[in-house]
């Protein structure tokens, strides 16, 4: 089961994992798992990959990373399979992220002994990359009638869907309103009028899955093995040259409706 319609999928650089994520749902559906405690499973791994980092044990800390990511597919497949949908998955998922994003990064700062200012601005560019991937994902699944869980305008709190507590919701939103509202407000007025365009082609789509953050942990995850550790804090920065692209892209080739 997927995000979007069969006829508006594309290749997704960023979403590998899928395939093994599915199989995993698929292998938990009829059990008491619920997508709440795959999510958990990922945050378990994703910690235990950064004490692999800190120990300098990079391969083994690259696999995690991998396995992370295949875990992070698996819980809103499993939503899906169950017909769970969930604000408050959704919220403590990307809440997830954002924390071991940070995390991450701090690892290669401690390792490599860049100057803290650095990591702190590959951070900054780390999530704004992956917001312009989730702006125009979601966009597309909103206009095609797509998994709807998550929203183009993240202004208020939503209404609690069956089976979950509004205040549970009403919390973890306003701690990814918290985490996310800088990026959110970035990206939205370097491309307001991208929600009324046309749906984007599939071309488009994998062109900006690049950032989605699947992708992002398949590059740090190869340069781990590749000893490039010094390179991945710097990397991260002059990565974010795409964004500009994908945006002029966006706002000259793609018309709005």
């Amino acid at each position: 089961m997927g995000k979007l319609p069969k006829e508006h999928q594309f290749f997704d650089l960023s979403d590998y994992g899928r395939t093994s994520g599915c199989w995993i749902a698929k292998k938990l559906k009829n059990t008491s798992f619920t997508p709440i405690h795959v999510t958990t499973l990922f945050i378990f791994v994703g910690f235990l990959a950064i004490v692999f980092i800190l120990k300098e044990y990079y391969k083994t800390a690259a696999v995690l990373i991998i396995i992370k990511s295949i875990l992070d597919a698996a819980d809103g497949e499993l939503s899906r399979l169950k017909k769970q949908p969930s604000y408050t998955g959704r919220y403590y998922d990307s809440i997830a992220d954002f924390i071991l994003n940070f995390f991450f990064l701090f690892a290669f700062w401690h390792d490599t002994a860049t100057p803290i200012i650095y990591m702190f601005f590959a951070f900054f560019c780390l999530q704004l990359q992956g917001t312009v991937y989730n702006y125009y994902y979601v966009i597309l699944r909103n206009v095609v009638a797509g998994d709807s869980t998550s929203r183009v305008f993240e202004d208020s709190a939503p209404k609690a869907l069956k089976g979950e507590s509004q205040w549970t919701v009403n919390i973890f939103y306003k701690i990814y309103t918290i985490f996310y509202i800088t990026f959110d407000k970035i990206i939205y007025y370097m491309d307001k009028n991208a929600w009324s365009s046309d749906p984007f082609p599939k071309w488009f789509m994998t062109l900006i899955s690049i950032y989605g953050l699947g992708f992002q942990l398949l590059l740090m995850s190869v340069m781990l093995v590749l000893n490039l550790k010094y390179y991945i804090i710097p990397f991260l920065i002059s990565y974010s040259i795409f964004i500009f692209l994908f945006v002029g892209i966006r706002k000259t080739l793609l018309k709005t409706i």
